[in-house]
């Protein structure tokens, strides 16, 4: 494919998503009736698409426009590309530009506009981030590093290194987690690497680590991950102790590769339907990944700022609570609640434990800790509580 027939695709596929499609439907949907289209192409237009829903605010008004049309005039406009190079026609690109095309663009005008903020939540972005609002968002503009996590069961960091680098995937120990690697190059390649089919490393953000880390693990300990979804943090805290493990979430769905990934990893879990959760508990510690806005990981699934309301935002933070009142009554005296979040919102982080802490009694809070996205990792948010009574 030329370079205009990849922005061509680009602009059709983000008219599906503005029309609804979620963007992996989307792009799947093209990818399968366009069998000329060879691996690279596939991967420019997967990055056409995504930076255009990471900057759809901003890049719609420089391409004057909020159409997919509009969405890649603006991106090239941004980059300093003269759009006529491209929107000429040649090779199955875009058509030429109309005069109008050119008299409608605009500089985006309000922040929430010029960070790509919904607009009803800058004033709720910024009370939360402060003077890192615009850091933040700036960083949610741009693609995420990918990054991997070392399984301390099979290997340790420099031999990891090693390993996926003989398999073409270049890395670096990334600091705010012990075990994460940053890919530099060969990203595409780690599925079919044998350090990831061996268990070896595990795709994670290395906030998600870090989170593990500040966890109060010991041997013995049985330990229950609450909102388990994929399973990513149990096959994390399963690393770092010999624990009695188990997982359980709400839509089972969610943990269907997960006894594949813990057989991977040499993890022994057991899954909890809602339903045995009473037969099981109580539990020494506590996991709740809970669900939220994903405002911390926007980069990774852009699509998500844009379709979250404020009446989405609430029921969020209504689930948010009632998971820590339900979580709470499974931890056992005297052992742990942690609750996490991929936010930077107050709403649903430190207003939660507040919010927590004041209808509830006999718990403690230990720690409190944010991972700002702006510097390297997704935004996380985790805090740690110690139930204080002696029975229950």
């Amino acid at each position: 494919m030329t370079p205009g027939a990849r922005l061509q695709a680009a602009i059709e596929i983000l008219d599906q998503i503005l029309d609804g499609d979620a963007a992996e439907k989307a792009l799947t949907g093209w990818a399968r009736r366009s069998r000329f289209a060879g691996s690279k192409d596939r991967a420019a237009v997967r990055d056409h698409v995504f930076t255009s829903l990471r900057c759809l605010r901003s890049h719609a008004a420089l391409g004057g426009a909020s159409t997919g049309r509009g969405l890649i005039l603006g991106a090239l406009r941004e980059a300093g590309i003269d759009p006529d190079t491209l929107f000429n026609g040649v090779g199955y690109g875009p058509t030429e530009l109309s005069d109008d095309e050119g008299l409608i663009a605009r500089e985006p005008t309000s922040p929430a506009e010029r960070h790509d903020i919904p607009e009803w939540l800058w004033p709720h972005f910024e009370a939360s981030l402060g003077e890192a609002a615009e850091a933040a968002a700036g960083s949610l503009r741009h693609r995420a590093p990918v990054h991997l996590r070392v399984n301390a069961r099979r290997s340790n960091i420099e031999q990891a290194i090693e390993d996926l680098k003989e398999e073409g995937v270049t890395c670096s120990a990334h600091p705010a987690s012990e075990m994460a690697l940053e890919v530099k190059e060969g990203a595409r390649r780690i599925r079919n690497c044998d350090a990831y089919q061996t268990g070896v490393v595990e795709l994670q953000d290395a906030a998600s680590q870090a989170v593990v880390e500040i966890l109060p693990l010991t041997n013995g300990m049985r330990v229950l991950d609450y909102c388990a979804g994929g399973g990513g943090k149990s096959l994390a805290m399963a690393a770092r102790a010999s624990l009695s493990l188990f997982a359980h979430d709400k839509a089972p769905q969610r943990m269907e590769d997960l006894p594949l990934r813990a057989d991977r990893a040499g993890v022994d879990l057991t899954v909890l339907t809602t339903d045995t959760l009473d037969q099981t508990e109580p539990f020494d510690l506590v996991l709740c990944d809970a669900p939220c806005s994903g405002s911390g990981s926007w980069r990774r699934s852009p699509e998500g700022k844009w379709r979250l309301s404020s009446e989405q935002l609430a029921e969020l933070q209504d689930v948010q609570g009632e998971i820590l009142d339900k979580a709470s009554q499974l931890v056992a005296p005297n052992g742990v609640l942690a609750y996490v979040t991929c936010s930077v919102l107050d709403g649903e982080n430190t207003h939660q434990i507040q919010q927590f802490m004041e209808r509830s009694t006999g718990w403690k809070l230990e720690t409190e800790q944010a991972w700002p996205v702006q510097e390297g990792t997704d935004g996380f948010y985790a805090a740690v509580l110690t139930r204080t009574i002696t029975d229950c």
